[in-house]
C-alpha cells in the first residue's frame, strides 16, 4: 500500500468526467463567472473512457479500491453507464459511486444500476422551491431532483443526500431536510460551506459550523452518535433514536479531518490533484497517450503520493495560494 508523508494510504480515486454542469450553484459555479462565454474544456482534451479505465486499473496495485464519478455534472457525459461497466470489471475495485445534482437521474438510474454502480450521492441544498431555485442559479425545480432520488431507490441504488449549509441562504432548511430524509429513510449529510476555488466569494461568516448544525438537529430529534465505519471517514455520524435513518455532518472548516484523507482526484482533462484545495494538478494525459505499459504511470503516481503533505483545512488562513475550482475537481 502506498502512503504519503503523513502515513495516509491511497484508497480513493475521484474521477471528474466533465467540467460542465447544468446548474450554476453560487458556492461552486456562479453564473457571473461561468457565463455563456466561459471556455470549457475542448472535447479532445477530455479523457476518453478507455483512458479513465486504464488509469483506474493501474492504480489498484497502489491501493485504490474505491471510485467516485463526479463532474461538473457527470450525467452530462454521454454513455456514462458504459464507463461504469468498464470500471466495474476491474479486479480489485470494491465500490463505484456517483455524485450528481439529480436532475437527470430519473432518466439514467436504471442503466447506471445495471452497469454496476453501487450507490449515488445527490446534492440537495433545500426543499423549499424558491430557495432551491435561487441556490442552483438556473431556477431548476426541486421536484425533478426528488424524482431522481425515487428512481434510484426503485432500481436498488442506495442514496445519500448532501446539503451545503450557507448562513443567510439556507440554514432554515436544516430541519425540513432532516424531517424529509427521516421520513424517506435516506442518509443525510450536512456540509459546512467551504472555500473551494476562487469564485464563490467565501467568507468565514457564512459558515454554519457543525456544532450549530447539530444543535439545531437536536432541538427536534433525539440522536445517538455512531462510530466511524472506516479509517478516514469524512463525516461525523448520528442515528435517529428510532433507528429510521442516519445524519452526518462534514466539518471541513471547523473540525478538519485532513489527517485521514486518502483521496486522489483525477480531472476531466487528465490531471491528478492530491488535495481538494490544490492550486495545480499533475498532468498524466500525455503520459498515458504515449505509453503502452502502465509501469511508468504507476511509478509517477506512487512518487506523487509518497511526497504528499497536503493538509489545507488544518492550515486554512496561512496561505494565499490560488485554488482550482470545485466544478473542475469534482468536489
Amino acid at each position: 500500500m502506498t502512503t504519503d508523508q503523513l502515513q495516509r494510504p491511497l484508497r480513493d480515486l475521484r474521477i471528474s468526467v466533465t467540467d460542465r454542469c447544468n446548474f450554476r450553484c453560487r458556492y461552486c459555479m456562479p453564473s457571473e463567472v461561468f457565463g455563456p462565454n466561459y471556455a470549457f474544456l475542448p472535447k479532445d482534451e477530455i479523457l476518453r473512457f478507455e483512458e479513465i479505465e486504464r488509469i483506474a486499473r493501474a492504480l489498484v496495485p497502489l491501493g485504490v479500491s474505491k471510485l467516485r464519478l463526479t463532474g461538473g455534472e457527470p450525467l452530462l457525459r454521454r454513455g456514462l453507464d458504459d464507463l461504469i461497466g468498464m470500471l466495474a470489471a476491474i479486479e480489485g475495485i470494491e465500490d463505484i459511486a456517483l455524485t450528481t445534482n439529480g436532475v437527470l437521474l430519473a432518466h439514467h438510474a436504471e442503466a447506471l444500476a445495471l452497469a454496476g454502480l453501487k450507490r449515488v450521492t445527490v446534492s440537495l441544498d433545500a426543499l423549499d422551491p424558491a430557495i432551491f431555485a435561487h441556490m442552483n442559479g438556473i431556477g431548476a425545480k426541486v421536484d425533478r431532483v426528488l424524482a431522481g432520488i425515487r428512481a434510484a431507490q426503485t432500481y436498488g441504488l442506495p442514496v445519500k443526500v448532501n446539503a451545503v449549509v450557507q448562513r443567510g441562504v439556507n440554514e432554515q432548511e436544516i430541519l425540513p431536510l432532516a424531517r424529509w430524509a427521516k421520513e424517506n429513510q435516506l442518509t443525510l449529510r450536512f456540509i459546512e460551506f467551504m472555500d473551494v476555488g476562487e469564485s464563490n466569494a467565501w467568507q468565514m461568516e457564512q459558515v454554519v459550523p457543525a456544532a450549530e448544525i447539530l444543535s439545531v438537529l437536536e432541538s427536534e430529534f433525539p440522536l445517538s452518535s455512531l462510530p466511524p465505519t472506516h479509517s478516514g471517514e469524512t463525516a461525523r455520524r448520528w442515528q435517529h433514536a428510532d433507528g429510521s435513518a442516519e445524519i452526518g455532518i462534514i466539518a471541513s472548516v471547523s473540525q478538519p479531518f485532513c489527517r485521514g484523507c486518502s483521496r486522489l482526484r483525477l480531472s476531466a482533462e487528465g490531471k491528478l490533484f492530491t488535495c481538494l484545495f490544490a492550486a495545480e494538478g499533475h498532468d498524466i494525459r500525455q503520459m498515458i497517450r504515449r505509453l503502452d505499459q502502465d509501469t511508468e504511470l504507476q511509478q509517477a503516481v506512487a512518487s506523487l503520493w509518497s511526497a504528499r503533505t497536503d493538509r489545507y483545512s488544518e492550515e486554512r488562513g496561512q496561505s494565499d495560494r490560488p485554488k482550482a475550482e470545485m466544478s473542475y475537481l469534482g468536489g
